[in-house]
């Protein structure tokens, strides 16, 4: 049983990160969803519509949500999801996390958070001018 993976963006950030990500994979191992959030839509309409995607994606292992600025309209939606043990909210998405997330489809859900933490944060380096890094 794999978790399922929610991602809660402004705009089509998640629907890229996540087309990226499966074309650098070459698959996607988990089922997901990449929901926008638009300055048009009505944050309510975009909380039931989540909340329908949680249970859908839930088949018993839990739900990753991946939301991009902590604070932000999508964070907050995001933030309400989580009323059980069953849903993990992580801001800061950016396509290292999500690859990382991506690579270890079958960690529990709690191991699958530290994951997605420990790709972002790994995946931000200064880049110089003729170092390997």
């Amino acid at each position: 049983m794999m978790i399922g993976l929610l991602l809660i963006t402004h705009n089509r950030i998640g629907d890229e990160l996540l087309k990226t990500a499966t074309g650098m994979l070459g698959m996607c191992p988990v089922m997901t969803v990449a929901l926008s959030v638009t300055p048009d839509n009505d944050p309510d309409d975009v909380l039931n519509e989540a909340r329908r995607n949680v249970a859908r994606l839930n088949q018993g292992a839990g739900v990753l949500v991946l939301t991009d600025i902590y604070g932000s309209t999508p964070s907050n939606i995001a933030a309400q999801l989580i009323d059980n043990n069953q849903v993990r909210v992580v801001a800061g998405v950016n396509l290292p996390m999500l690859v990382r997330v991506l690579n270890y489809p079958r960690l529990g859900l709690d191991e699958l958070v530290n994951k997605a933490l420990s790709g972002g944060r790994d995946g931000i380096l200064l880049s110089n001018p003729g170092s390997d890094t």
